[in-house]
């Protein structure tokens, strides 16, 4: 607990220390951070927003990557995409491993986070060696008086061919091994109400969890008035409370493994946690092998009740 707690405090000085020179191994950056960061040439700000809003207004010579090109295929988009589309990508945006990155998005609230958090994932997966996130996004950067330009912005491309670094990486077969040693913590990232098998995602076969795992809402990460910004002071009154610490194996996961990077990205970036890894393929992939351990999966009626809300909501 003692190198979590360094690993918080030298996390705050740097998110504080936003009038500071930026370094691109920042986790989080201030709009201030930033701002400093696109006067320089070698950083590339991607944004991954819409093409709509990053079209009406985007920070200085961010490139655009939407959200969509980062996921998986339509019948999981929690999965990571294959390999080739990820390098083509990447190439797209003339990254290699050693291009400082900032990731932005609109800011508006723990959801958004959580694709920048994806994001950074994925790229650090790929090998990407200098990650950053705006927090929070477009909107902390309007909000302090900062300048958007609208022209799209076009970069040379680059040769970079990325491969995956599974130590990053929780596949499906390697977590039943984790189950069944009992050698990992499982921390589900979802809101209460999934973990207790109250409701499902719609590509969710059934409710409930992964056998063993504990709940911890990414939200929490939030307070409520500052939209998708991380907070400092709640992120070093919740470290005691995180279910994992400092050399302990643990997993996150999700529905899809979007609102559990958040979960990763605080523990693993911010807390020092480097033994957390990320379940992509979360809910939606597990549930879909009945043989799989699960608890909190109510009884069938309730989950035709669940079905029913499902159906009614999508209408």
């Amino acid at each position: 607990m003692k190198k979590t707690w360094i690993s918080i405090a030298v996390a705050a000085t740097l998110w504080v220390g936003a009038q500071s020179a930026w370094a691109a191994q920042t986790p989080l950056l201030s709009p201030a951070q930033t701002q400093s960061a696109v006067a320089k040439a070698t950083v590339r700000i991607i944004d991954i927003r819409d093409a709509k809003a990053y079209a009406s207004g985007h920070l200085p010579g961010a490139v655009h990557a939407p959200y969509g090109q980062w996921r998986g295929p339509a019948a999981n988009p929690g999965d990571l995409a294959p390999l080739d589309s990820l390098t083509a990508l990447v190439q797209s945006l003339g990254l290699t491993p050693d291009t400082p990155v900032v990731i932005v998005s609109s800011g508006l609230d723990s959801t958004d986070f959580g694709a920048t958090a994806r994001v950074y994932w994925t790229l650090k997966v790929l090998g990407a060696k200098n990650l950053s996130i705006l927090n929070g996004g477009v909107q902390a950067w309007s909000q302090a008086g900062l300048p958007l330009e609208t022209q799209a912005v076009k970069v040379t491309a680059s040769a970079w061919k990325p491969s995956v670094n599974e130590a990053l990486v929780v596949r499906k077969e390697e977590l039943v091994q984790h189950i069944q040693r009992k050698d990992a913590q499982l921390v589900d990232g979802r809101p209460a109400e999934f973990f207790h098998g109250e409701t499902r995602h719609v590509a969710a076969k059934v409710p409930g969890t992964i056998e063993g795992a504990v709940n911890f809402d990414n939200a929490r990460w939030f307070a409520k008035d500052q939209g998708g910004r991380i907070d400092v002071e709640l992120v070093k009154s919740l470290a005691k409370s995180y279910p994992t610490q400092n050399n302990q194996s643990a997993v996150s996961f999700c529905n899809t493994g979007h609102w559990a990077a958040t979960n990763w990205f605080v523990a693993s970036e911010l807390l020092g946690q480097s033994e957390t890894k990320l379940y992509p393929g979360s809910m939606v992939e597990w549930t879909q092998d009945a043989s799989l351990p699960m608890t909190h999966v109510p009884s069938r009626l309730a989950q035709l009740l669940i079905d029913a809300k499902l159906k009614a909501a999508a209408k």
